[in-house]
């Protein structure tokens, strides 16, 4: 059914999600920045489950798409301790699918529930984002703003307008994975485009560096961009998915 549930949270805000009703482990989306559970990804991925009897759960964030919250103090912790009360909420192993921060939100709740998890497929993970990649690339106005009146406002293509608080980027260095290796025994699968211009291949490969303790395996796509939604990409995201249930039903 295509009806929305909500997960009620301690203070009072809400998760939006969807769900397929079908055989473990749940496959559960988990969406990128200012990214929602209507994504490309997220749709080809429901009907996947709906052909082949997946569970599948997809979800918008705090403070994304029609999940309730201020904006302002969305923060990489708070999606973290939604996406754990989600997967809390569920029943039986899940395989978390994380896009770009999604990826990194993944990798949170992978070590944080470890016992829950049958594998994790990560697509254009982008993981310490906001240390690595966005805080670096912003100009230098726009930082010497964010630290001079606590916020800024960004225009950018595909993700409209929306403020970057110093609350986030402060907070997000209490939830950095790539310093030191990451403990994982569920496989692993990370799906990279060499093209992508917003989550350079360089990092997925760090990420596969960083893993430790069971199989990892990093696809880099040739031509792939950040978005990898070409039908081609779509299939092979789906399979990445399927293998990973054939094995955690082994």
């Amino acid at each position: 059914m295509d009806d929305i549930e909500r997960l009620a949270r301690p203070d009072g805000e809400t998760l939006a999600l969807k769900r397929v009703r079908g055989a473990a482990p749940t496959v559960l989306w988990i969406g990128g920045f200012r990214s929602d559970m209507e994504g490309t990804k997220a749709l080809a991925l429901d009907a996947a489950a709906r052909e082949r009897g997946w569970g599948y759960v997809r979800y918008d964030h705090f403070a994304h798409g029609v999940s309730s919250g201020d904006w302002r103090q969305a923060t990489i912790g708070r999606w973290r301790e939604d996406a754990i009360a989600l997967v809390d909420s569920l029943e039986g192993p899940v395989i978390p699918v994380g896009s770009s921060m999604g990826g990194w939100i993944a990798l949170l709740l992978a070590l944080a529930r470890p016992e829950r998890l049958h594998g994790l497929v990560l697509v254009n993970p982008a993981p310490d984002f906001t240390d690595r990649l966005m805080w670096p690339g912003l100009p230098d106005h726009q930082r010497q703003t964010i630290l001079r009146d606590g916020e800024t406002l960004i225009t950018e293509e595909g993700l409209g307008e929306y403020v970057l608080t110093r609350r986030m980027f402060e907070e997000a260095r209490d939830w950095l994975v790539l310093d030191g290796p990451i403990p994982m025994r569920a496989p692993v699968h990370i799906l990279q485009g060499r093209a992508d211009d917003v989550v350079p291949w360089r990092h997925a490969a760090l990420i596969a560096e960083r893993l430790s303790g069971g199989d990892v395996r990093l696809d880099l796509i040739e031509g792939g961009d950040h978005r990898l939604s070409s039908r081609r990409d779509l299939l092979r995201l789906v399979e990445a998915i399927e293998r990973m249930r054939a094995a955690a039903l082994i």
